[in-house]
């Protein structure tokens, strides 16, 4: 939905991305970035042009409004990217002065100012805090944003160990700023990359810092992984939504034949999986494919034999379907006739009814207590 931002003088219309998402009542811009552009420009920080540092803008609500600055947007979402440079377009913004970054790639030096939307990962979160004491001038001007019940003492806590002395303002319409200086000269340092043993296999699973589970195998894996299909000889598999490819890894390694494409929007899940296949199965690692994409966009129609997915029922903070549609929407395109998509999701989101509409026809698999494995055909 676009909606109006409206914030000293400046009146933009922004999107969430993917657009034209069915919930009208999601925006792309909330509270937090309201409180925290009124206090820059309260206290006059950006009066001058200045090079800004902005972590985790998920639609462009603080880089539309910056743009007059040298700006370095640092993100693990390729959505996120998507739709900050949409929104700069249809506001008619040049990006001559942004660049964006992904989770992975070094920051950039000489930053006057850090804008740091707090994630909803904590592992990321420290990540990206070391990050940022490591590698930035102790000089640099540092300020957190989030809604106030998201910001506890523990949050302020990890800001105060991974950065230094930290204090937080009053909330204003129901956000909180926090507020740090890169004054601890014992602070905790954070990696990206954590190991853990896949259990009943020989494999180490390799995660980075904002790839769910990060230290084990989550039960909705682990019921997936009983009741995945068999996969003929030479097929065509998308792991979709791949994660850290554990899916995809226990496909490869009951048939070494098999043709993965993995697919995830996380910058940090492909390079996850990528580590897997290569440490886990190199051999099969030729027969593989890594894609950063929005769902299936780029993927061919007709083209595929079996797509394996566990679909997203939140984006960010915001508990949506509309990434799920558009998964089983894609999956019917790019699916052969008679191609499978096997997916596995809540027993309470209601799958099942989707994919009736989408495929003509769905099978339960297998369910639990709390899950359900669905297969539908493309006839």
């Amino acid at each position: 939905m676009i909606s109006p931002f409206i914030i000293n003088d400046k009146n933009l219309f922004l999107d969430r991305f993917p657009t034209g998402q069915v919930n009208r009542s999601l925006q792309a811009w909330d509270a937090a970035d309201e409180y925290l552009l009124n206090y820059l420009e309260q206290e006059q920080l950006t009066s001058a042009k200045q090079k800004i540092l902005i972590f985790n803008d998920n639609f462009g609500a603080l880089s539309c409004n910056l743009a007059q600055h040298q700006l370095y947007c640092v993100n693990d979402s390729f959505l996120s990217h998507q739709g900050i440079e949409y929104n700069f377009e249809q506001n008619g913004i040049s990006t001559d002065n942004l660049t964006l970054l992904t989770s992975l790639e070094d920051l950039p030096s000489d930053i006057s100012i850090v804008l740091f939307k707090i994630p909803k990962s904590k592992t990321l979160l420290c990540y990206q805090l070391s990050q940022i004491k490591q590698q930035l001038s102790d000089q640099v001007t540092f300020i957190a944003a989030d809604r106030a019940k998201e910001i506890h003492s523990s949050t302020l806590k990890v800001f105060e160990n991974y950065l230094g002395t930290t204090k937080t303002s009053l909330a204003v319409k129901k956000a909180r700023l926090v507020f740090s200086q890169l004054d601890n000269n014992k602070a905790l340092t954070a990696t990206s990359l954590n190991a853990w043993p896949l259990e009943n296999t020989e494999f180490t699973i390799n995660n980075h810092a904002n790839v769910y589970a990060r230290e084990k195998l989550d039960i909705g894996a682990r019921y997936f992984m009983q009741n995945l299909p068999n996969i003929a000889a030479d097929a065509q598999v998308i792991d979709l939504g791949c994660g850290n490819g554990v899916i995809g890894l226990q496909v490869l390694s009951k048939q070494p034949t098999a043709n993965i494409l993995f697919i995830d929007e996380s910058y940090m899940a492909i390079e996850s999986a990528k580590l897997n296949i290569a440490k886990n199965l190199p051999s099969e690692l030729a027969q593989c494919q890594f894609q950063i994409n929005d769902c299936l966009t780029s993927v061919e129609g007709g083209s595929v034999d079996v797509i394996l997915c566990n679909p997203p029922f939140h984006q960010q903070t915001a508990t949506t379907d509309h990434i799920a549609w558009q998964m089983f929407k894609d999956s019917h395109r790019v699916l052969k006739k008679g191609g499978e998509l096997r997916i596995i999701g809540n027993r309470q989101l209601g799958y099942h009814i989707k994919l009736k509409r989408i495929f003509g026809n769905e099978k339960l698999i297998a369910s639990n207590d709390k899950f359900v494995t669905i297969s539908a055909i493309k006839r």
